[in-house]
C-alpha cells in the first residue's frame, strides 16, 4: 500500500453528520495549489461535494495562495473538480437526489505523489445524537482510564 501524507482533516463532519459510507477522489489542481497543500495550507470546513452536470466539484474549500506564487496564482476558494469515474458519479447523483443525503469531504492527503480527497456520503445528525456521541466518547475515555489504574497497582 503506498504512503500516505495526510494534509487536512475535517473533524467536525463526523461530529455533525453520521458517515454511512466513504469514497476517495483524485483532486484536478493548479500547480500553485499543489505547492500550498504540499505546506499544509487548506480548509476544509464549510466545504461539500456537488455533483453539476456530470462532474462533481469540491466547493467551499480554501487553499490559500501560494507565497512564492506570482500574478498567476490560484484562486483560493474557486471550484475543484473531482476525479471519478462516470459510473461513480451517476451512482452518487441517484442516492443523493433519492435520500436527500450529502457529500462531505473528510481529508485531503497526498497518496503516491497525486492529491486525494476522501468524502463520505453523510445524513445530518440531530442535537440528541450528538450528545449521545459526547457521552459514549466519555464513558469510553473513563473505561480507558480505570483499566490503566487498574494495570498500574
Amino acid at each position: 500500500m503506498a504512503h500516505e501524507k495526510i494534509v487536512v482533516q475535517n473533524r467536525k463532519a463526523r461530529y455533525d453528520y453520521q458517515v454511512l459510507d466513504t469514497f476517495e477522489a483524485g483532486l484536478a489542481l493548479r500547480g500553485t495549489e499543489v505547492k500550498s497543500l504540499r505546506q499544509g495550507h487548506m480548509v476544509l470546513k464549510d466545504s461539500y461535494c456537488d455533483i453539476v452536470g456530470g462532474q462533481a466539484y469540491l466547493v467551499g474549500a480554501h487553499i490559500s495562495p501560494y507565497e512564492q506564487g506570482n500574478i498567476n496564482n490560484h484562486e483560493p476558494e474557486r471550484r475543484r473538480k473531482l476525479l471519478l469515474h462516470k459510473r461513480q458519479i451517476e451512482k452518487l447523483d441517484t442516492i443523493v437526489s433519492e435520500k436527500g443525503l450529502t457529500l462531505v469531504p473528510l481529508k485531503v492527503y497526498f497518496k503516491s505523489g497525486k492529491a486525494k480527497l476522501e468524502f463520505g456520503l453523510c445524513r445530518g445528525k440531530k442535537t440528541f445524537d450528538k450528545r449521545e456521541t459526547i457521552k459514549k466518547r466519555e464513558t469510553d475515555r473513563e473505561m480507558a482510564q480505570a483499566v490503566r489504574e487498574s494495570q498500574k497497582q
